[in-house]
């Protein structure tokens, strides 16, 4: 019995030790722009990231994604307008705060400086390749469905309503 506890406490321990990120898996600066560079139809540093890196501006799917980074703060969004505030009907208003809800997945409807944007937030060194790349499809997806599905992929998640 001390046998099988043992054995299973060291296959707990490798497995954890599996899933967690080493140092070099981390995302920083450097390896977010090498995978713009893959991922991207065009790529720019915006202006004044010379003095303070991670600021990106990069065509994607059709729409132009701004990604800011902060290593010291350890977060990172990407975000893309969509519309003025001024010109957001009040249905449009509720439709994106129920999609927030189910339909928006890890991209959010967010208003800002009078736009009315799709952004994810997310702690840049925990963050994967695949999540970053999944979330620049998510953000521009929903983007490009404000107006008609308000989704962000083809995943609903628990909020079906009722008639």
């Amino acid at each position: 019995m001390r046998n099988v506890l043992c054995i299973w406490g060291l296959l707990l321990l490798l497995g954890i030790q599996v899933q967690a990120q080493s140092a070099f898996d981390k995302m920083s600066n450097i390896k977010m722009e090498k995978i713009l560079y893959r991922v991207s139809q065009e790529v720019e540093r915006m202006p004044g990231s010379e003095d303070s890196p991670g600021r990106w501006q990069v065509a994607f799917m059709e729409r132009l994604l701004y990604i800011i980074t902060d290593e010291n703060a350890n977060r990172m969004r990407v975000m893309t307008p969509i519309i003025e505030e001024e010109n957001l009907e009040e249905k449009d208003l509720k439709m994106v705060l129920e999609a927030n809800f189910d339909r928006a997945l890890d991209a959010k409807y967010s208003l800002y400086q009078g736009f009315l944007w799709s952004t994810f937030t997310h702690p840049l060194e925990e963050l994967t390749v695949e999540q970053f790349k999944d979330a620049m499809t998510q953000v521009a997806t929903l983007a490009n469905r404000y107006g008609s599905t308000y989704s962000s992929t083809d995943m609903v998640f628990g909020g079906e309503e009722e008639n």
